[in-house]
């Protein structure tokens, strides 16, 4: 069987173009296997799996859960809202509890950027990040490419545009890395405040007319305004964001060809993505969801062959 180039999946950052094909293909395989009538595999039977979530999650956890039950593995949920870190714990102390228990996997999403980096530097359990702050969200970069990939062909070449919070998210980041290991161009779209002073550095276009980056795109990953990590006020309003940055139907029928719309969910609708795009035929935004579950499949899957 093929491996890894890693025992962890910290972010997109440390895996090759290799890694990320391999990924792929295990997909396509465990994707094959969630369409049939029985849709549960023994692969990774008698290995124990912790859910350990300090931030609110509902695709994620979900998608990993049920990743983890398709593949026989025992799943172990920890949910910080009710437990003993709100007793003043420690991180490294309730990871280490919950290894005590022999756990063989860690799942695991934080607020603070490099949460799971510190982790897997203490403990030796294979770790996979399912968000950590601002940082880094790879499991959910793989399904948008894997989704694109599905969709398009192939995501060499393309032309992605990431519309939206870019400076809070940890889907833009990972997204970009992703995309650009795997050979396509990125664009980032936003209001100025809502763009990294030095976004530019990382190798993409940057562009504050919403409707010029879709009509260069190919693809448009519109991402949510995280109003949840704002402590200022980065625009006046709602409402006025998605006067500027809004995609409606409208809008789309004002462009010269058809684009693939994506999100990372969950959608704000109205404000930006109206529901007559959402619910069209150009967004691709459930089969992300479902592609979800065989892309986090396919990764516990490999890593749980690196030791």
């Amino acid at each position: 069987m093929e491996q890894l180039s890693t025992r962890h999946l910290l972010g997109i950052k440390d895996l090759s173009p290799a890694d990320i094909q391999l990924i792929f293909e295990t997909a396509d395989n465990f994707k094959d296997i969630l369409n049939r009538p029985i849709k549960k595999v023994p692969s990774l039977r008698d290995i124990t799996i912790a859910n350990v979530f300090f931030e609110n999650s509902t695709r994620t956890k979900l998608s990993f859960e049920l990743a983890e039950k398709r593949l026989s593995a025992d799943v172990v949920n920890f949910a910080s809202a009710s437990s003993s870190v709100k007793k003043g714990e420690t991180l490294i102390d309730t990871v280490n509890n919950i290894l005590a228990m022999k756990v063989d996997m860690v799942v695991m999403r934080h607020s603070s950027p490099g949460a799971p980096h510190f982790l897997s530097k203490h403990i030796g359990a294979n770790i996979v990040n399912a968000g950590d702050g601002t940082h880094e969200h790879p499991t959910q970069a793989l399904l948008d490419s894997f989704s694109i990939r599905e969709k398009l062909g192939d995501v060499a070449g393309k032309k992605v545009a990431i519309i939206g919070d870019i400076l809070h998210s940890r889907v833009a980041l990972s997204n970009i890395f992703c995309l650009q290991k795997l050979g396509a161009e990125v664009m980032v779209c936003g209001p100025v405040t809502l763009l990294p002073k030095y976004i530019a550095d990382l190798g993409v276009k940057v562009e504050h007319d919403v409707f010029k980056a879709l009509q260069w795109c190919d693809v448009a990953n519109v991402l949510r305004i995280q109003l949840e990590r704002q402590q200022i006020k980065y625009f006046p309003s709602l409402r006025e964001y998605s006067l500027f940055y809004g995609i409606n139907r409208e809008l789309l029928n004002r462009l010269d060809k058809e684009i693939v719309i994506m999100h990372p969910g969950p959608i704000n609708r109205g404000v930006e993505l109206n529901s007559d795009v959402a619910d069209s035929e150009h967004a691709i935004i459930l089969q992300q969801v479902e592609n979800g579950v065989a892309i986090r499949m396919a990764v516990l899957y490999l890593l749980a062959g690196v030791k």
